[in-house]
């Protein structure tokens, strides 16, 4: 008789090796990417135009401070019609016509700025912009994991973020450029305007998942319950609300940009060269920050990876708001990108991932709405802080505020706490 013959041991399968690229490897993916960041780009370099104009024409900072209002009032106004939108319409579509409407609007702002019309028409263009941003956002946001499997969504996120960034890092500085050049902020109009299309282009070679066109279209009567579900899903998903509003109280107490000016003049006595060095740390940070995560496997805690994140983002503005040295501060600034950066990507892929695709859009609209509210109102309260008790106190007071937010959350919301890697 033949002796039995023992059983094979069972080989693991072999790992797979992190790939940073995965995402590009995609090409439907690789032409939002591009659209998008060009987008971005011709955004920021008509924002430093545009408020470069209205101040040369006004001599007003009241005037400044309107642009970002005009363009924050239809995001808040119109916060329930436009995820329900996003979920009931091609969200592709979507983002095809409002990306062109905003092209329209910088060819609007050209025309006014070259023909030397009264300025306040400048903010009927912000406005229209504002609008459409509204409703693009959402879309955009809900569009990406229509486009890239699950498992590379993680990897399209960190890329979505870096190359934003990246854009806010180039897009400031090509517009002043231009403007050094040509002294004429039509010219950088005109160069929105062809972004714009640029993305209208990519976006339109764009090819979803044949399920997620299936899959999506809320009911075709928006009532009010349609229109209130993504407010509803989030209070049912405390893993994603705790996310949501841990950034939203985060960005709202810790907040130290728009304090800059004062602390570059009055503080740190490094003027508008040192202001402008410090402006442009926190997004080289996180622009770096998401090159490093791009090249490193899933964080296996993501829910510790967020606490702590958040952790190092309240230090670090404490740390800004005490230093006595503009390359300390400019190194605490840095240092708030690089956590605010690991923060917005596991955000992002929680919200994402957790969310049906048939109520991305509308939870993707409320989150765009606590983050916008969070950004105005975080400047708000900075200054409002800094009038009475002065700007260190108002920095400091809030990076300690940032931190409170986190010990809160870290026991009153252990579903965050404990949520790995998918």
């Amino acid at each position: 008789m033949s002796e039995p013959t023992e059983p094979a041991s069972e080989q693991p399968p072999p790992e797979v090796p992190h790939d940073p690229y995965s995402a590009f490897r995609i090409p439907s993916y690789r032409a939002f990417f591009l659209g998008n960041v060009t987008s971005v780009f011709g955004v920021q370099m008509q924002s430093t135009a545009v408020g470069w104009e209205l101040y040369q024409r006004t001599d007003s900072k009241l005037v400044l401070g309107f642009v970002g209002l005009v363009q924050f009032l239809p995001v808040l106004c119109l916060a329930l019609v436009t995820g329900h939108v996003a979920d009931r319409f091609n969200r592709q579509t979507i983002v095809r016509i409002t990306a062109s409407l905003i092209a329209c609007s910088s060819l609007g702002l050209a025309a006014i700025s070259h023909w030397k019309l009264d300025y306040r028409w400048m903010y009927l263009c912000l406005l229209i912009t504002g609008a459409c941003k509204a409703f693009q956002q959402p879309a955009k946001t809900s569009l990406v994991p229509n486009i890239v499997p699950a498992e590379e969504f993680s990897n399209a996120v960190t890329w979505n973020t870096t190359g934003f960034h990246l854009a806010c890092i180039l897009g400031p500085a090509a517009g002043g450029a231009f403007l050094a050049w040509h002294d004429q902020p039509s010219l950088v109009y005109l160069l929105d305007f062809a972004c714009a299309m640029v993305f209208v282009g990519a976006i339109s070679v764009v090819k979803q998942h044949p399920q997620a066109l299936l899959s999506t279209g809320a009911s075709n009567r928006a009532t009010l319950q349609d229109l209130l579900a993504g407010f509803k899903f989030l209070w049912q998903r405390q893993t994603i609300l705790a996310a949501i509003a841990l950034d939203m109280f985060a960005v709202l107490l810790g907040g130290a940009t728009a304090l800059l000016p004062v602390f570059a003049d009055d503080i740190l006595k490094c003027g508008a060269s040192g202001l402008g060095i410090m402006r442009l740390a926190p997004a080289a940070g996180a622009c770096l920050m998401g090159l490093a995560i791009a090249h490193i496997p899933k964080f296996e805690h993501s829910g510790r990876v967020l606490l702590w994140s958040v952790v190092g983002f309240g230090f670090a503005t404490i740390g800004f708001g005490l230093a006595t040295s503009m390359w300390v501060a400019t190194l605490m600034l840095f240092l708030t990108g690089v956590f605010d950066n690991v923060s917005v990507v596991i955000r992002h892929t929680l919200v994402q991932r957790l969310t049906p695709n048939e109520l991305r859009g509308r939870v993707s609209s409320v989150n765009s709405l606590f983050i916008g509210a969070s950004n105005e109102l975080g400047g708000f309260e900075s200054g409002l802080v800094a009038e009475f008790f002065g700007p260190v106190a108002a920095v400091v007071s809030g990076g300690i505020g940032t931190l409170g937010v986190v010990a809160f959350t870290a026991v009153f919301a252990p579903q965050l706490r404990d949520y790995k890697k998918d």
